[in-house]
């Protein structure tokens, strides 16, 4: 439903642009109102979203809904429900199926919280870009409400946060280990991955009379099993982590594992289709108690996950939570290239719910781009894209890429600007491995690193093709590419270059080389900086062959990662003196749930090698390093000159070579007086935490003490910048 503070349609016929009605079906009803608008006396599925309510591709409850509406399925979209009481989860009266509950297109802390765990000033998925119109942890909350609206319906959860956290994991905010949300939230089952095709067949098999425990045999799902059931499937729970122990079983088959899919059965050499009726193996993790208390227990259970992301290889895990076992079925198997057509054909308005009196960010970003294709092959360990949409590229047509470009420029408000054509990564549309029956067997968790696979498919043909029919589109004026380029991809096809820098950069190409330490690149599975070396000379080459010598590349680096420290760090600032660059923006590494180098921050050992690695933990080091990506701005010079003496690297202050002149500038103290007045008057950036109102006692969502914004300033719409006293009268005696 709209926001709280948002007006809300009055019922009848939602009201759409003529060229939506051409385009589009209406929307998803979002009140009571709108269901009987509609024609409906009830609902198959409320599904219930942290998001604002944008009918765009982009936005995962949109392409689920029209997914199950196409189906013919009745949906509701309950989008950012106050979670004081379930009273909104009421709203549509009791599901005929199941509640479908997600956080959104992020998890809610890292949507909430930077990486020094300060709450943000905005929200790029709600109405206005307002904080505190979802709640932490919104899938636990969610669920919750959903069972106490309806006791007795099914209750779904997806999505990003569900994903990250479907089995037990290291949890930033809290420095805690926690058990898997399938248990945390009491969700009768947890759709992992890209969820188009499971959320269909699981509301086919409810409707066609079917109960949660029917639906165990799906892929890319998680559940839970009662103590009882769990020792009678896999038997006690190991009694201690070890190499010796761990085990492997054949499931029984009501535990619900799929067989070997027959097409890729039918490729695998000497294969016999009858193979298929065999049971697939069963994994057991060290336990959630084992991988709580012992980091290598964790760092173990971490390698097994991440050794079975390939659907076509990997088996099911099962986790023991004390008596309970969490099983995790394998897999989604990839849409097909038919499949991911018929999901992006779908007839989305690509627009906000007419009730949202504010634009929401996120969609004013990503109106006007266009998704080729999911997944990502590159396996960089603290990215989160191919632990849920996969490592396997799935492409669409470009017929159907093309209709959606003739869509968008038919819309009346469309500029001639297409803001992207990408999609997890922008060069990766079309490439598969060539050898499907190795393919099949690959558990490789990156085709590119350390070195690109020689099976790859890396041909730019189809991109290039793509990109120059979306240019020829009638009313597409301009056609950027803002998705991240792989570089080492791209600088294989110098035509693919070419064609980015003559036509698809608006003067400044972003990529991402993220370090220049060796030792910290092998740990992101990144290449190496020479790398990126080697791209920006095309590209600045190219730029100057298309009459455009004034574009320009800005590199993005991460501070902080696993495997930084100050000697890491000062070795990047050099890269960047040497060479020129000078980055406006700095990324903090966050520990993001499920990650590879989550795993390396909470246990200090690569999960792979089980080989120590640095970690820089408290907030000093923290700021060090960011400090040294910027050197060149006054404001950091003792920040850098106290990492340079604690790095034992005086040699870098003053002189030619060194980073930093012997004596502080003028602009430096002059910042370091501003920081100091800041701090006794309260209103350091690193001496207040933003705090979060709470709607059930009255007060105004979004941040607590927040009034009118002002248009600028850390802590916007502050009353008074003076430090809150505690005014309470002594007590006798003091």
């Amino acid at each position: 439903m709209p926001s709280p503070s948002s007006p809300r349609p009055t019922g009848g016929r939602l009201s759409l642009p003529l060229w939506t009605e051409r385009y589009a079906a209406p929307l998803a009803p979002t009140t009571r109102a709108e269901m009987a608008a509609r024609g409906w006396d009830a609902v198959d599925v409320v599904f219930v979203s942290g998001d604002a309510y944008v009918d765009h591709p982009s936005f995962a409850a949109a392409i689920l809904h029209r997914s199950l509406e196409a189906a013919g399925f009745r949906v509701a979209v309950l989008s950012q429900p106050a979670w004081q009481n379930c009273d909104p989860w009421r709203e549509f009266g009791r599901p005929r199926l199941f509640f479908a509950v997600s956080a959104g297109n992020m998890d809610s802390l890292i949507n909430h919280y930077t990486a020094n765990k300060k709450v943000r000033n905005d929200d790029a998925y709600s109405p206005g870009g307002r904080i505190g119109l979802r709640p932490d942890r919104a899938t636990l909350v969610y669920c919750q409400r959903a069972r106490e609206a309806f006791p007795g319906v099914p209750v779904i959860a997806g999505g990003v946060e569900a994903s990250l956290r479907r089995l037990a994991h290291y949890d930033y905010w809290s420095d805690t280990v926690k058990r898997s949300i399938v248990l945390d939230s009491k969700a009768d089952l947890v759709c992992y991955g890209m969820g188009e095709k499971t959320i269909v067949e699981v509301a086919r098999r409810l409707a066609a009379g079917g109960t949660v425990k029917d639906l165990r045999d799906l892929r890319g799902v998680a559940y839970a099993l009662g103590a009882k059931e769990s020792e009678e499937r896999f038997g006690r729970r190991e009694a201690e982590f070890g190499q010796d122990n761990r085990m492997n079983r054949m499931a029984e088959p009501a535990v619900g594992l799929d067989p070997v899919h027959p097409v890729i059965l039918s490729k695998l050499p000497g294969s016999d289709p009858s193979a298929a009726a065999r049971r697939d193996p069963v994994e057991l993790l060290p336990t959630y108690e084992q991988v709580r208390a012992d980091k290598l227990a964790f760092a173990e259970a971490t390698r097994v996950i991440h050794s079975n992301t390939n659907p076509f290889n990997a088996v099911t895990l099962v986790q023991f939570h004390d008596r309970q076992a969490v099983v995790q079925t394998p897999p989604a198997f990839p849409l097909s290239q038919a499949e991911m057509d018929a999901a992006y054909d779908l007839p989305f308005t690509r627009r906000p719910h007419p009730g949202y009196a504010e634009p929401v960010p996120a969609h004013e970003m990503i109106k006007d781009s266009v998704t080729i294709m999911r997944g990502c092959f590159g396996g960089c360990t603290f990215c989160s894209i191919t632990a849920h949409q996969g490592r396997i590229i799935q492409s669409r047509s470009e017929a159907s890429i093309l209709r959606e470009v003739e869509k968008v420029a038919a819309d009346p408000d469309f500029k001639g600007h297409i803001s992207d054509v990408g999609g997890a990564t922008a060069n990766m549309y079309r490439m598969r491995c060539t050898r499907p029956d190795v393919e099949a067997k690959c558990k490789r968790l990156s085709c590119v690193h350390p070195t690109i696979c020689k099976l790859l498919g890396t041909d730019h043909a189809p991109t290039v093709r793509l990109l120059r029919r979306v240019r020829e589109t009638p009313g597409v004026k301009t056609v950027a590419v803002s998705s991240g380029i792989r570089m080492d991809l791209a600088q294989l096809s110098p035509e693919y270059v070419r064609e980015l820098a003559a036509h698809h950069t608006g003067g400044r190409l972003k990529v991402a080389p993220e370090h220049a330490s060796p030792a910290v690149l092998e740990l992101m599975k990144k290449p190496s900086i020479d790398n990126f070396g080697v791209f920006a000379d095309q590209f600045l080459a190219a730029s100057a062959a298309a009459g455009k010598p004034r574009q320009q590349i800005v590199p993005y680096f991460i501070a902080g990662h696993p495997g930084s420290d100050l000697a890491e760090m000062i070795e990047l600032a050099l890269y960047l003196k040497q060479t020129g660059y000078r980055p406006d923006q700095v990324q903090d590494f966050i520990p993001a749930p499920f990650d590879i180098a989550t795993c390396m921050y909470h246990t200090g050992l690569d999960p792979f090698t089980k080989q120590p690695v640095t970690i820089a933990r408290n907030l000093r080091d923290r700021k060090m390093q960011r400090a040294l990506m910027q050197f060149f701005k006054p404001e950091n010079y003792f920040l850098v000159r106290d990492a340079l003496a604690q790095a034992g690297r005086a040699d870098l202050i003053g002189g030619c070579d060194g980073l930093i002149p012997a004596h502080p500038p003028k602009e430096a103290i002059e910042a370091r007086r501003r920081q100091a007045n800041r701090s006794v008057q309260g209103d350091g950036a690193d001496d207040h935490y933003h705090t979060v109102a709470n709607p059930a006692k009255g007060e105004k969502p979004g941040e607590r003490g927040a009034g009118p914004p002002k248009p600028t300033g850390y802590r916007p719409g502050r009353k008074s910048q003076q430090r809150r006293y505690d005014k309470r009268k002594p007590k006798q005696g003091q």
